[in-house]
Parts: structure tokens; sequence; C-alpha cells
């Protein structure tokens, strides 16, 4: 049952995802999304570390884990979306266009030059790519970009948390309580908030396997 608990994770946050989405446009309470957007981001944090250390076993792998990259990364970039245009509609519309323009700016751009292509990956990247010609400074550039995304995240859960009617000691508890949760996710995802992938060490090591023969 452990090894299915990543899927699960990812598949909460596409459920998480389309309730977000739907409250975006019919309307719903603040601090409810607050505590979505926060679900949403503890699945993400963890989906990762559960696959890591509950892998399939090689030969009982099933099918739609050939995928499994790929429907992460599509479901943290509906994440991303429906956080923000919750944010645009139910919250603050000029900040949220301006934190949402620059993001996806952000990403098309570092996208283009890392892998080469929109909603790529180190082992697809074009040969043109940062990632073959310099993979050290790929990973730099994606780790800044990852923290720039964190940065906007936290500023749009805490501006919806402070918006809605809970009361100031509730809103107050919850960032405090979301602050030690924070620090402590830090230091527990070092690993990976070093990594451009969940791949990256191995893609890494084959790339510099490559360029020695």
């Amino acid at each position: 049952m452990k090894k299915y608990l990543a899927d699960l994770l990812t598949l909460i946050r596409f459920i998480l995802c389309v309730v977000l989405l739907i409250m975006a446009f019919l309307g719903g309470d603040l601090g409810a999304a607050f505590i979505i957007f926060i679900l949403a981001e503890l699945t993400d944090a963890f989906d990762g570390t559960c696959a890591t250390k509950w892998p399939f076993p090689k030969n009982k792998t099933p099918k739609y884990r050939k995928y499994a990259a790929k429907y992460d990364m599509w479901t943290d970039a509906f994440l991303l979306f429906s956080m923000f245009l919750f944010f645009i509609l139910r919250v603050n519309l000029v900040a949220g266009l301006i934190l949402g323009s620059v993001i996806l700016l952000a990403a098309v751009i570092v996208e283009l030059i890392v892998y080469g292509k929109l909603f790529g990956h180190p082992d697809d990247a074009t040969k043109n790519s940062l990632t073959h010609k310099n993979f050290k400074l790929a990973k730099k550039v994606i780790l800044i970009r990852r923290n720039f995304y964190l940065i906007a995240i936290a500023t749009v859960a805490a501006w919806t948390l402070y918006a809605s009617n809970f009361p100031t000691t509730v809103k107050n508890i919850f960032t405090i309580t979301a602050l030690g949760v924070a620090i402590f996710l830090w230091f527990f995802l070092a690993q990976r908030r070093h990594n451009i992938s969940r791949d990256a060490v191995d893609i890494e090591k084959k790339l510099s396997n490559s360029k020695q023969k």
C-alpha cells in the first residue's frame, strides 16, 4: 500500500485543484481556500519523498508510472494556475495579475533556456539547452526559480489568509504554524530542493559519463 502513497498524494492534489478552480468561479470562503492551498502544497512536498522511499519493484511497476514525472509536473502547474486564478478573481485582481504575469514570464524564459522547450524535463531536454551545456548551472537556475515560486506562493497564501474572516488570533496561529512547517520542510527536503527533478542525480551521472566517452 505504501508504494501507492505518492500517486495518492498527487491525485489528492489534483482534486484539491479542481475544488479551488470551482471556488474561483462560483465563489468560496477565503479561509477554506487558504486551507486548500496549504493541503495541496503539502501533498506536493511529500509525494516525491514517498515515491523515493517506497518505490515499486522494477518488475511490478504499473504502466502508468512510466509517465509519473509528467503527470506530477502537470498537476503542479495546475495547482499554481488554480491558486492564482482564485487569488485574481476572489482576493486581489491587480496584485494577482502582476504576480501571475511575472511567474508566467519567468517560467517560460527558464524553461526555454534550461530545457530548450516548454514543460521540459532533464531527460528530454534539447541538445542546445543549458541542461546539456552546463548541467550544474541549469540546476542553479531552476533552484532560483523554485525559491521565487515559493516566495510568490507564500505571498498569495498569506494575503488570502489575512483577507479571510478568520479572527486575528486564528490568523496569527496559522501564520506561526505555517512558518514552523516551512522551516521543517526547508531542512527535511534539502536534497530534493537542490535537485532539478526526481531523476536529477541519475541524469547528471549519465551526462557526465557520456561527456567522458
